[in-house]
């Protein structure tokens, strides 16, 4: 139904556990001996860290990027998430003893063998950050990004300079359309919008949710139903309509003479049940193309698995979907003393997962380590 006040409710209790020192630093009374290496930290790396270094292993987390957080860091822009929350957690992991080590990529900076050498156990929580590309004649025109480095260059330029730095892409007084819905694409939309885009379209391939539960989706199931989320909303407010196109595809990009976007052309698909094997699939409606304005395109069509450089570092073995595999419910990989967690693990997913896997695979880590595990994963 309706929202209630839960959000507001856990924002008061962090905050007053924070103003009360109820969630000051607490150092392990005891050391294991234990070395962990935690690769990635985005918020399952991070929580996996945590516990791990609760239990009095020594742990050290490496990101590439230059500062500590991943996804949090850079893939959630500020107006979802303020960046001084995720500073103020990492400076009290910093005073419980755990080591991080920025502007480091595993795999070409650092040899995997030489971790597998130097630390006892090995935990991958690099992220599914292999995008989804759309390949569509014209693909090769100035003015096409992929979401995820849109969003990164936005936030990095805001926390280096306000902006000043002019390394972003420049959404001002331009025509943008975002492939894909989603969080992702919707945080394109507000991005864009805030930067004062001339006009944002949001393209998506499934059909509209009904705007209402429908009788075969009764509570307590999770609601399939319209989700306008704050981009949109402000799109409305702005321009006066939602911004999205549903049921369509992008056929082509249209470049001017110097290799530039202009435009994109739009076509409307249909959803078909295949006769052969039963599945949906999607057909192009002929006649149905149209000619979008658009000098700053967006792609948020997802992400395809694990980036191949770090998984062929280590070794371990993948499942179809390029994640990496191990056995259902577990997380260690092929490689002895590896583990995966996270969107690496499951795929592309939401925070609170990677959350719940990071401390599962924590758990599992210890385990391995010790014999057994004292850990509280709830």
């Amino acid at each position: 139904g309706d929202p209630v006040s839960t959000k507001e409710n856990e924002y008061a209790i962090i905050e007053n556990a924070y103003s009360e020192g109820y969630a000051a630093a607490k150092p392990p009374v005891v050391r294991t001996g234990k070395k962990v290496a935690v690769i990635g930290s985005g918020p399952s790396g991070l929580a996996a860290a945590d516990l791990l270094n609760q239990r009095g292993h020594q742990v050290t987390v490496f990101e590439r990027s230059d500062r500590v957080g991943g996804l949090l860091m850079y893939g959630i822009p500020n107006m979802k998430l303020e960046k001084q929350i995720i500073d103020r957690k990492i400076a009290i992991m910093k005073k419980e003893g755990v080591t991080f080590v920025t502007g480091t990529d595993i795999g070409k900076d650092i040899k995997a063998s030489k971790l597998l050498h130097d630390f006892d156990r090995v935990v991958l929580a690099c992220g599914a950050s292999n995008p989804r590309d759309i390949n569509a004649p014209g693909r090769d025109a100035r003015g096409i990004y992929f979401a995820v480095d849109f969003l990164k260059a936005n936030t990095k330029s805001l926390l280096d300079s306000n902006f000043e730095d002019k390394k972003y892409v420049e959404t001002k007084g331009k025509n943008v359309v975002i492939i894909g819905g989603g969080d992702t694409g919707n945080d394109c939309v507000g991005t864009s919008i805030r930067h004062g885009a001339k006009s944002v379209t949001q393209i998506e391939m499934m059909p509209k949710a009904p705007d209402k539960r429908a009788e075969n989706n009764p509570w307590p199931e999770w609601p399939k139903v319209c989700k306008t989320d704050y981009g949109q909303e402000e799109a409305i407010a702005v321009y006066g309509h939602d911004p999205r196109i549903y049921e369509s595809t992008v056929k082509e990009f249209i470049k001017d003479k110097n290799g530039s976007l202009k435009a994109v052309k739009i076509v409307k698909l249909s959803w078909e049940k295949d006769p052969a094997t039963g599945r949906m699939k999607m057909q192009e409606i002929a006649g149905s193309e149209q000619i979008l304005d658009a000098e700053i395109v967006l792609i948020a069509a997802g992400f395809l698995g694990s980036q191949k450089y770090i998984t062929d570092a280590f070794g371990v073995e993948l499942n179809e979907r390029t994640n990496v595999k191990t056995a259902p419910g577990k997380y260690q990989t092929s490689v002895e003393n590896v583990f995966v967690t996270g969107d690496m693990h499951r795929g592309q997913s939401l925070v609170v997962w990677a959350i719940r896997e990071g401390r599962e695979a924590a758990h599992a880590v210890d385990e391995s380590l010790m014999g057994y595990s004292n850990l509280v994963i709830q």
